[in-house]
């Protein structure tokens, strides 16, 4: 059953004044993000360092140096395996409930007393090196092999994107179909975890997962892997793709209960990792980051990227070395994204023995035996860092002005071209005229216009006629109005001889005086000539005041 979770010195001063510039350029200590609209996605298998009988003190030790380094890294999504497994961290027994992980997490980043230690003082924590660094929103997976659970951890708050009321799911079964033999993810679960992101910045949201799959070399071990690897691709194509529909499995073979409704928007892609325990270099067949990012067919349509070509899995390395490898000498930690979606900036392996005095990040400094060894007492992995650009938040259109003509303009040619200025982030603009200044009962109605001119064409307009014009800036926003909404003008007024938009005497002497002379300025019906014709246009015209 699926369910879900909401949780609710001099070094020192180094740190401090060091968060405030963070950017990308780990030659001068400086590990952060190139832009701050990136999403950074860290995996990384603890070895059972986060749990409630930990010492969570300042020290030589795993907790000290695992709350240093996410302090360093600054995760927007912390993907964590092997968590709350006291036994095998060596300081107690049993696996944490998931309360007891929650409680320990908010330890890890915020410290405090420790009530599993008789409120002991906690000396090492999280924001104690990055003050300003949180992550709130958590979830830990209801799911256990009988030691640890898995984590996800957000800096933004978790929504219900697929209409199932569940934000996060710890695991799921699923009936066999195509290449998926059908049932569970895998010993550990899978989480999947769907996140809100801010509006202001981002044109979708995100889906992120994690797993931890069966260790060991044994053809066992190897099966269990592949099965769970093909079941994570099937949901992740026909659940949060729709198998290349709207509706979320269309075939009917997951058991999701409440049903999902939805398919997260198209502009929200998947991102998920962990500890596969298998290296794609050295397995000797497709392995399960293989089957989770291209499924059956490679180069086919069946992959789970959300246009259903391949999705892609890291090739991370460590900045300075260039190794790959995450555990010991393999690469067993990956993370997956769809990368028609989301797009890679950088994926990186960190490791803090090949870091030195200017390269390593700030917040190592004053680890307890010196900053290399942090990642070597942390975990027995190294963490995989991924930066994501992910689609931009499209802005309505930006205010914009008409030009010409000019409102209350005169004379207007009968094919005058109306011009405005540009509207940023339009796509398109839309070019009303009416009769009316509100612009209702467009006579021109004339809508996916690229540039910033329109010329009305021949027959729309008559002479001696009142108008109004506006145009309209459109994206997928929303639109917005010209400034001011309308102008209006004046097509030619043939008896206003003198051409300040009045009929009046002063055109009629006009006239007179042009026509005793012959004066081409008489020819009131354009022939070239001046006779009598142009004087009984001039009279009907004048006669009508146009």
């Amino acid at each position: 059953m699926n369910r879900r979770s909401r949780l609710v010195s001099a070094s020192l001063a180094l740190v401090l004044a060091a968060g405030a510039s963070a950017q990308w350029n780990p030659n001068a200590g400086q590990w952060g993000k190139s832009d701050p609209r990136d999403v950074r996605v860290m995996t990384w298998n603890v070895l059972d360092g986060i749990c409630r009988t930990n010492n969570k003190v300042e020290d030589l030790n795993n907790w000290a140096a695992l709350a240093r380094i996410v302090a360093a890294m600054k995760p927007d999504i912390l993907l964590l395996q092997e968590t709350g497994d006291n036994a095998g961290n060596g300081t107690g027994s049993g696996v944490d409930s998931t309360s007891q992980l929650n409680t320990t997490l908010g330890y890890f980043f915020n410290g405090g007393n420790d009530s599993f230690k008789s409120n002991a003082p906690i000396t090492s924590w999280v924001k104690k090196y990055a003050p300003t660094f949180d992550m709130p929103y958590v979830y830990v997976s209801f799911t256990t092999d009988g030691f640890n659970r898995n984590i996800v951890l957000s800096r933004f708050p978790f929504t219900d994107l697929t209409g199932d009321t569940f934000n996060a799911i710890s695991t799921w079964s699923s009936l066999p179909d195509l290449y998926a033999p059908g049932g569970t993810p895998g010993i550990r679960g899978f989480i999947f975890a769907e996140i809100n992101l801010p509006d202001a910045d981002y044109a979708g949201n995100l889906v992120v997962g994690t797993a931890h799959l069966r260790s060991g070399g044994t053809a066992s071990d190897k099966q269990e892997r592949l099965v769970a690897s093909q079941n994570i691709a099937y949901y992740i194509d026909y659940m949060l793709n729709g198998g290349g529909t709207s509706t979320p499995d269309p075939r009917g073979m997951i058991l999701d209960s409440p049903a999902a409704t939805l398919v997260p928007s198209a502009t929200t892609p998947a991102i998920w990792g962990g500890d596969f325990n298998e290296d794609e270099n050295s397995n000797g067949r497709d392995g399960p980051a293989w089957w989770m990012t291209k499924a059956a067919v490679n180069g086919g349509t069946d992959g789970t990227d959300r246009d259903r070509t391949d999705a892609t899995f890291d090739d991370a390395r460590d900045f300075f070395t260039n190794n790959r490898s995450t555990q010991s000498s393999s690469k067993l930690d990956y993370i997956c994204w769809q990368d028609s979606i989301a797009t890679l900036r950088r994926s990186f392996i960190f490791n803090s023995v090949n870091c030195n005095s200017t390269t390593t990040p700030p917040e190592l400094v004053g680890y307890v035996g010196g900053f290399s060894l942090c990642t070597s007492f942390a975990s027995d992995h190294r963490p995989v860092i991924a930066d994501f650009i992910l689609p931009a938040a499209v802005t309505q259109p930006g205010p914009f002005n008409l030009l010409t003509p000019a409102d209350n303009t005169v004379n207007t040619s009968l094919t005058t071209s109306l011009t405005w200025s540009p509207s940023s982030n339009a796509t398109s603009y839309t070019v009303k005229v009416s009769l009316s200044p509100d612009l209702s009962s467009p006579i021109v109605n004339a809508g996916g216009l690229a540039g910033t001119s329109y010329v009305i064409g021949g027959g729309v307009l008559a002479e001696c006629g009142q108008y109004y014009w506006g145009v309209t800036a459109v994206n997928t926003a929303g639109s917005r109005a010209s400034t001011p909404a309308s102008f209006g003008f004046r097509t030619s007024f043939p008896a206003d001889l003198t051409g300040d938009g009045f009929v009046n005497g002063d055109d009629y002497d006009l006239f007179a005086s042009y026509f005793e002379s012959g004066d081409l300025g008489a020819d009131i019906n354009g022939d070239t000539f001046v006779n009598g014709d142009d004087f009984d246009a001039f009279a009907s015209h004048f006669e009508a005041g146009c």
